[in-house]
């Protein structure tokens, strides 16, 4: 501390046998308020890009840049031959595995059915006549073991029939379900051919043309509300801690540029873009120009905290954020409060009544 102020006693005297002309005030007690300036654009509420569910060729849009549109809307239609393809052959599928389409394989079968039960139901009279006779002691042996044979044989025809007609029913409800899944699936991947809107609101660009191929990552149109804009801005990352929700924001947009308007701050992005070392704060109008636009600039500073009375000196007579040096030469170390773009609040180490020296640059 003692080589600093010889440095600077050495310039007061250098000054002086110069015969050059000092700077001199003394502080001042006035308010002060300090801020955060911030730059940024504005942006409609809800603002987002639309971008396409699936790749393809823009096939026709269905709105222009200005035009009022409606949550669900469609915006433009893709043309994607393969999904088109692709459904044509679900519902072609969907057709031939029908119920109605397999009625006649049921009726076989059930006909089938029938056959046997009446095959089995005469080889059963057989083997009871057979079984009688041979109660009487007059049947065949053979022919007794014969008709037991048929009517078993005829018996498990008859239980295999049921179940192959079971298995086919099972096998057309399984096929007739997936082939209407199918075609749900392909249905949907056509649907996501028309973009539709998300919100209620206008379309204020549009960035391709009819017959552009897009893929997912193309941004196709902006659209956002037509009636409440948000300010987005850039605060540094050396300034985010002294932000918080609700704080007032004043705003001055080159559009009117006569005019100041006021804002508060209603979101913080808690994640940092490496990029620019900046965060994004969101704020709103308290009210809100005629007409606003997206993307138009604007400058502001969001009110950090304000004293109606404070020791003030211009920041250009503090030296290294702590030294001042006063009119008898001396440099003393100063404790600093809150600050502006050119005041600076002095909180101890001189007082109203000390003289102080601009330093020299």
């Amino acid at each position: 501390m003692a080589r600093n102020q010889f440095y600077y006693l050495t310039i007061f005297l250098t000054l002086i046998s110069c015969g050059s002309k000092t700077e001199t005030i003394k502080p001042e007690v006035l308010p002060i308020t300090e801020s955060v300036y911030a730059s940024g654009i504005i942006k409609s509420k809800n603002q987002y890009q639309v971008f396409p569910n699936t790749s393809g060729i823009i096939d026709r849009f269905f709105v222009s840049e200005g035009d009022t549109v409606k949550a669900g809307q469609p915006i433009l239609k893709i043309y994607n031959q393969v999904q088109e393809l692709n459904k044509e052959n679900a519902e072609l599928t969907a057709y031939y595995s029908s119920l109605n389409s397999n009625q006649g394989k049921l009726d076989d079968a059930l006909m089938a059915i029938g056959l046997a039960y009446d095959k089995m139901k005469n080889d059963s009279m057989l083997y009871e006549r057979q079984l009688a006779l041979k109660n009487e002691g007059v049947g065949v042996e053979i022919e007794y073991e014969q008709s037991i044979l048929n009517y078993h044989n005829s018996k498990n025809a008859y239980y295999s029939s049921k179940v192959r007609y079971d298995d086919l029913k099972k096998q057309i409800d399984f096929n007739e379900a997936q082939s209407k899944k199918n075609v749900q699936i392909s249905s949907t991947l056509a649907n996501d051919l028309t973009v539709i809107s998300k919100i209620d609101g206008v379309v204020y660009s549009i960035n391709k043309e009819v017959g552009e191929m897009v893929n997912t990552q193309t941004a196709l149109a902006v659209i956002g509300d037509e009636n409440e804009f948000e300010l987005e801005m850039q605060v540094d990352e050396e300034d985010i801690l002294k932000i918080k929700t609700g704080q007032q924001v004043f705003i001055t947009l080159d559009s009117y540029a006569d005019k100041t308007y006021e804002g508060v701050v209603t979101e913080i992005d808690p994640m940092m873009s490496q990029s620019t070392s900046t965060f994004t704060v969101i704020a709103v109008f308290k009210d809100q120009p005629e007409r606003l636009f997206p993307n138009m600039n604007f400058e502001a500073n969001i009110i950090i905290q304000t004293k109606p009375d404070a020791l003030l000196i211009p920041r250009n007579y503090l030296i290294h954020d702590s030294l001042v040096i006063k009119s008898n030469g001396d440099t003393v170390v100063v404790k600093t409060g809150l600050k502006d773009y050119k005041k600076v609040e002095i909180l101890s180490g001189i007082s109203a009544a000390d003289e102080i020296i601009k330093p020299a640059k």
